[in-house]
């Protein structure tokens, strides 16, 4: 082993986070244990601005991955200051009598609109109960029968006039069927028709003649009987219209006197006045409704005067705060709905139903982006209601429905409301770089963590947060053994030593596994860490079937990984593999053939289109590293070929190119690489290593391959010393390297990576410009001066 294998080594404490038992033992029972939330404070800055803000346009857009506590912090935020907030008016549509189709809006107290709508009842009742047997009273029986009795006097006295002048030419006056009629008199009695039949025919002219003379007097005596008719009609409607006005208006008044202090009551009231004494002439009093039961009229009623409350709200309650789930058009702005009857589809003002704005407006209203923009013209109409500060319900649709169909136009409502929406950060800046009025709308950002810094304090509260969802789901005791494991977890989640993962889901999730398998274990003690342990190992065997199927296709050779021995121009490479929710790492060949020429570095992979622009942009820093390192003196002439073999998928990221650096050394100066040390990092043109990804998992891959195949003492993982600070290895892993079974290296420059793969010096450049002739600079160096040489021709 060389001096640099020694120094660069890590040792066991190293490979993972300082975490003891002690940090967590906490004396403060889980019942006692207050409500918490820990880290986001910039979120938290931007939150109270947000919601204190009056100023239109500072809605606020919460960014942040799932799972962050973003809706758990923004509800009891929203909740602390809605129950500050005076609770907002009640909105209710009513009848607009002049035109049905368009419904009135009407503003009452919070808590007055069921009272009103109590009252409202109480009155129809009343009604019921009042008509129509407020006619059969003496009072309006009188007056009745004294207009009645004054156009029947105008009608005796007009048919009298005639039956006088009939009897002075002997012919009598009858009455037969409603008809008023002639016959002739004889000895002062009537003559039958057969009688009248056997008269001479002078004296049946004679009749004639009279007969018409008297029709023509009864005709102008009965020239104003429509007159009279209507006069009495007239009088006697009026008599109605005053009887059941003088009936009811003692119970508008008391209504009145409930609701002085709201003037849209008063005004709706006012509106009902004017209406409801034709509506229970019409419905409860005219003939033409004797077949309808009570229940059929008093829905009329309900239909035509009953307000319809579309949110009520508690006095004192505060503003409201509403999540919509599914902020769908429907649900967002509310709609119409349509009955039917006898067939045919109706609606009206009390078929219309509230949304989420209604039920937000004068509060705060959360909505998840994602959805929201899934949703057709949801996006649009929700800037315009925010813009206008207006809720208008309307049919999305409505420039596609038929011509002719029926539907309301509800007056518009008044709009004030502050919206969250939840999203990530690809939507937020998509919205800002695509859309000028969501700019102007969501002027506030509260940007949420990922992670949380792993202070005494942050540690306190997670551990607290832990106790807080055992107790609250009645779980045993969680010791503080399994705390610390699930800690563990979300460092490892996190993949960093001084920082926790935000997301509190995860830990959550692995503490009900972890219960699951102590109740299954018929435990008695407390929840333990080992627990924790069993969880995690059950969670990664459930997802462990494809990074198992790919171990083994290594073990029978199907796929070429060495573990032992050296080899020229080949390398193990370190990748990591996400299937769905499987993330694993795994060993990946790595070969470079080099010869005389001058078609520079060819990598493969971009040859046939499957390596991407960055994984490209790694293989062509190689070749600017190659010509700043050796070929200050002569032209760079080489022709050399990189390939991952048996990779058939895309393949992207510079974590490789480290390892492609070292195998193209290896083939340019015939050395032999280890193929029990992998290896992982990007560099730069100056040979500077530079972080990577997924250090655990490829660490992890790797290893478990050499304790399937045999661990010797000798095998190991090269990786970019800066990522030291994110390793949080599992503790098989961490015992191997304690044991001396398995070496991780951790290194600043491409020289310490090769010295370790091909055991022997770097080399150091001379004040000469040249490299010792057996160190591995100096070989390069050597080999592509007799490429050029071969090429150009060597120097006279």
């Amino acid at each position: 082993m060389t001096n640099v294998s020694t120094n660069v080594k890590l040792n066991a404490s190293q490979l993972t986070a300082d975490l003891s038992v002690k940090q967590f033992a906490n004396p403060t029972p889980a019942a006692e244990i207050a409500q918490i939330f820990i880290g986001h404070e910039r979120a938290k800055e931007a939150l109270t601005f947000g919601l204190s803000m009056p100023a239109p346009g500072f809605n606020v857009y919460a960014m942040g991955e799932p799972g962050t506590g973003r809706q758990t912090l923004i509800k009891q935020m929203l909740s602390a200051t809605a129950s500050q907030e005076p609770t907002p008016d009640e909105w209710c549509y009513v009848n607009n009598f002049d035109d049905a189709n368009s419904p009135r809006k009407l503003c009452v107290s919070p808590g007055d609109g069921k009272q009103l709508l109590t009252r409202m009842e109480t009155f129809i009742d009343e009604l019921m109960d009042l008509f129509p047997e407020i006619f059969d009273n003496p009072g309006y029986q009188r007056q009745k029968a004294a207009i009645d009795r004054e156009f029947n006097k105008k009608y005796d006295q007009a048919i009298s006039e005639v039956e006088a002048s009939a009897l002075k030419n002997d012919v009598v006056l009858y009455e037969e069927n409603g008809e008023i009629g002639f016959s002739p008199l004889v000895e002062g009695k009537p003559l039958n028709d057969k009688e009248f039949a056997d008269l001479n025919e002078p004296k049946r002219a004679e009749f004639y003649l009279l007969l018409a003379k008297l029709e023509e007097l009864l005709s102008e005596k009965l020239i104003e009987l429509p007159h009279w008719k209507r006069v009495s009609s007239d009088k006697l409607r009026k008599l109605k219209h005053e009887t059941a006005a003088q009936s009811i208006h003692p119970f508008l008044h008391e209504l009145e006197l409930e609701f002085a202090n709201n003037s849209g009551v008063l005004k709706y009231l006012a509106k009902v006045k004017r209406h409801v004494v034709d509506a229970v002439l019409e419905l409860l009093v005219d003939g033409s409704n004797e077949r309808r039961s009570d229940k059929d009229l008093r829905k009329l009623l309900v239909e035509r005067f009953l307000p319809n409350l579309l949110v009520t709200r508690k006095v004192d309650a505060g503003a409201p705060v509403i999540y919509e789930q599914n902020p769908t058009f429907q649900n967002l702005f509310g709609h119409v709905d349509f009955a039917s009857f006898q067939g045919s589809s109706y609606t009206s003002y009390r078929l219309i139903r509230p949304g989420a704005l209604h039920r937000a407006n004068g509060g705060y209203l959360l909505l998840d982006a994602d959805k929201l923009l899934t949703q057709p013209l949801v996006w649009a109409r929700l800037k315009l209601a925010l813009k206008s500060q207006l809720i208008t319900i309307e049919n999305p649709h409505s420039e596609f429905v038929q011509p002719g169909a029926f539907s309301l136009q509800p007056e518009k409502i008044p709009l004030n409301v502050k919206v969250i929406l939840l999203g990530d950060p690809e939507i937020y800046y998509m919205l800002q770089d695509y859309d000028q009025e969501f700019t102007e709308l969501f002027r506030v950002l509260a940007d949420f963590d990922r992670h949380l810094e792993k202070n005494k304090n942050n540690l306190n509260d997670y551990a607290n947060l832990i106790r807080q969802r055992a107790y609250r789901n009645q779980y045993p005791e969680v010791t503080d053994e399994a705390v610390l494991e699930l800690v563990r977890y979300a460092l490892r989640r996190a993949e960093h030593q001084h920082k926790i993962s935000a997301n509190i889901v995860q830990v959550n999730d692995l503490l009900d596994e972890a219960f699951y398998l102590w109740k299954l274990s018929g435990a008695s003690n407390g929840l333990c860490g080992q627990h924790v342990a069993m969880a995690l190992a059950a969670k990664q065997r459930r997802t462990g079937r494809m990074s198992e199927a790919w171990l083994d296709e290594i073990k029978e050779r199907q796929l070429l990984i060495d573990t032992e021995g050296e080899k020229v121009g080949k390398i193990n490479g370190l990748t990591v593999l996400e299937i769905g929710d499987s993330v694993f790492g795994t060993p990946a060949r790595i070969t470079a053939t080099v010869y005389a020429g001058s078609q520079g570095v060819t990598d493969i992979e971009r040859e046939v289109d499957l390596g991407k622009s960055i994984h490209s942009k790694g293989v062509l820093i190689l070749s600017g590293y190659l010509g700043h390192k050796y070929a200050q003196n002569f032209p760079l002439t080489i022709s050399a070929n990189i390939a991952i073999e048996q990779s058939y998928g895309h393949i992207d990221g510079d974590s490789a190119s480290m390892a492609e650096l070292c195998v193209l050394i290896s083939a340019i100066a015939n050395l032999p690489i280890s193929q029990g040390i992998a290896i992982t990092g990007s560099m730069n043109q100056h040979g500077e290593v530079q972080s990577i990804g997924g250090v655990n998992e490829k660490i992890e891959g790797f290893y478990q391959l050499c304790k399937d195949k045999g661990l010797t003492g000798q095998q190991g993982v090269i990786i970019p010393k800066t990522n030291t600070i994110n390793l949080m290895l599992a503790p098989e892993v961490i015992q191997a390297v304690a044991d001396e079974q398995f070496s991780i290296y951790a290194v600043d420059n491409i020289d310490q990576a090769i010295e370790i793969l091909m055991q022997r010096p770097a080399g150091e450049v001379t004040r000469t410009g040249r490299y010792p002739r057996k160190s591995i600079h100096g070989l390069v160096l050597d080999k592509l001066a007799a490429f050029a040489d071969l090429l150009n021709g060597a120097e006279e």
